[in-house]
């Protein structure tokens, strides 16, 4: 019985679980801060296309 009871108040493995789920947190912060980088990324990269594909027809 007691070895159930020591084994209920051990906390030894409460940092490892704290820093998992901090871990979990940045590795999902950093997943929405790139899909939101890589919209901005696709719209520099359709303006620039459009502007080459202006300027290439004009000097044709």
């Amino acid at each position: 019985m007691t070895y159930f009871t020591n084994f209920f108040r051990d906390e030894q493995g409460q940092d490892l679980i704290e820093y998992t789920l901090l871990m979990a947190f940045v590795a999902l912060a950093s997943a929405a801060l790139f899909i939101g980088a890589g919209n901005s990324i696709k719209g520099i990269w359709s303006v620039t296309n459009t502007q080459l594909a202006a300027a290439n027809s004009s000097a044709s």
